[in-house]
């Protein structure tokens, strides 16, 4: 079978390394791809927004399955133009990536479908938001309500910040057309943990957990990015949380999917607030995280086309999830400056180092293949990735492989997987205290 992948992040080049492994593919496209999925695929120089330039191609090559890695191919419709063509192709519709797509239509449908969540109030006014934010109670959350590729979110600690988040949204149009409406919530504490479900419209499992580290610097400092790395399992990810998951935002989310007509086919990423209350949700997602896939991905005993073609034969049900018991730890390397302006074009050096090191993986993102070196390309250049037996030797190996690569003005944080390391500390001493 030929598989034709939609995108040029990590997210993609994880999707094809394991993709790659599976004996059911003969032949593996990525669009546009990345210096990295190049190894494993067949670079097609098509942007993930030329959907008509993309179902051509899938045509033309015959491809028997199409893999959407971004949310933007999503949310604009692509897998609604795959299947009205009779293609076959993994994803959402444009009607339920909606739950991505526009934070007010997953608000309200997590209100309708009585899902945990943050209260929440919806503006289209600047004014109106100016004003509610004169009463309201901090800290709080200004989010633009369509997509910011991650970064649509800011924390507010008093009204002052607030009103220049609101500012930068709607007037300013840092997001663009993105916050033409936005969602002012309250601030939730706790915990965050990522759980991915894949779902076939009736049935779904659920992926093994990761965290994600949002913000650039260190201690969860400075702002939103895309994502600064992740690790796999997330310890705070015990069974009886991901049974209340499971039971009060999974089930009911894909139940509720179906009764508007819209079943759910595809990737549900939750990101999840563990409070004192419970788990409630900050947000959906409806394409695997990126860095939480290079985290979990690794991790997955099973061949990963079995579970995209049940999803979309909606044969889910036959299908038993297998992970390693081992950690793994993805620590994204950065080009200095983002997630605001960064230069591209730097050379990269000591990739074909780091992979020679047991347990690491790298894995691509914003990277380009010019004339025999690979060199800088985007924010978030490079995700590598550690396997260890434990948390703490998984962030070893991880750092171990970061230090090998070098580019000017990379930046990445220190301080990836601490949380896990804490946390497994954490219990073992309320484990001896017990005994």
């Amino acid at each position: 079978m030929k598989v034709l992948i939609i995108g040029s992040g990590g997210r993609e080049h994880v999707l094809a390394w394991k993709i790659k492994q599976s004996p059911l593919v003969d032949h593996i496209y990525c669009a546009p791809g990345n210096g990295g999925t190049e190894k494993v695929a067949e670079s097609v120089d098509i942007a993930v927004d030329n959907y008509a330039g993309l179902l051509k191609f899938a045509k033309d090559k015959r491809i028997g399955l199409t893999v959407v890695g971004p949310e933007v191919p999503l949310v604009g419709g692509i897998v609604n133009l795959f299947e009205e063509e009779g293609l076959k192709i993994f994803g959402p519709t444009k009607e339920a990536a909606q739950l991505e797509g526009s934070k007010v239509f997953a608000k309200e449908f997590m209100r309708h479908c009585n899902i945990p969540t943050a209260a929440f109030e919806t503006f289209r006014d600047i004014n109106q938001a100016k004003d509610f934010l004169q009463q309201a109670q901090y800290p709080l959350v200004v989010k633009a309500d369509g997509l910011a590729a991650g970064k649509g979110v800011i924390i507010c600690k008093d009204q002052e910040k607030a009103v220049d988040a609101v500012t930068q949204i709607m007037q300013e149009k840092i997001f663009k057309e993105a916050g033409n409406t936005i969602i002012i919530e309250e601030c939730l504490e706790g915990e965050e943990v990522s759980i991915l479900a894949v779902s076939d419209g009736d049935h779904y499992v659920i992926l093994d957990s990761a965290q994600d580290h949002k913000r650039i610097f260190d201690d969860d400092m400075g702002p939103n990015t895309g994502g600064m790395g992740a690790y796999s399992p997330a310890p705070i990810a015990n069974v009886d949380l991901l049974k209340k998951i499971a039971t009060r935002v999974i089930d009911p989310t894909v139940r509720g999917m179906r009764r508007e007509n819209i079943p759910f086919k595809g990737i549900l990423y939750v990101g999840i607030m563990v409070t004192k209350e419970g788990p409630m949700v900050l947000e959906f997602n409806v394409r695997f995280g990126d860095p939480e896939a290079q985290a979990m991905i690794p991790r997955l005993k099973n061949d990963l086309m079995d579970i995209l073609l049940a999803t979309c034969k909606g044969e889910l049900d036959k299908i038993h999830l297998d992970w390693s018991k081992k950690s793994c730890v993805c620590v994204v390397m950065s080009a200095g400056g983002y997630p605001g302006k960064y230069k591209t074009g730097d050379e990269i050096k000591g990739i074909d180092a780091a992979e020679k090191i047991e347990g690491v993986e790298v894995f691509h993102a914003g990277t380009k293949n010019i004339d025999g070196k690979t060199v800088t390309a985007g924010g978030r250049v490079l995700g590598v990735t550690g396997i260890g037996d434990t948390v703490d030797a998984a962030i070893k190996t991880a750092y171990k492989g970061v230090e090998a690569i070098e580019f000017e003005k990379c930046f990445f944080r220190r301080d990836i997987g601490a949380k896990a390391l804490a946390s497994l500390i954490g219990s073992n001493r309320q484990t001896t205290t017990r005994n």
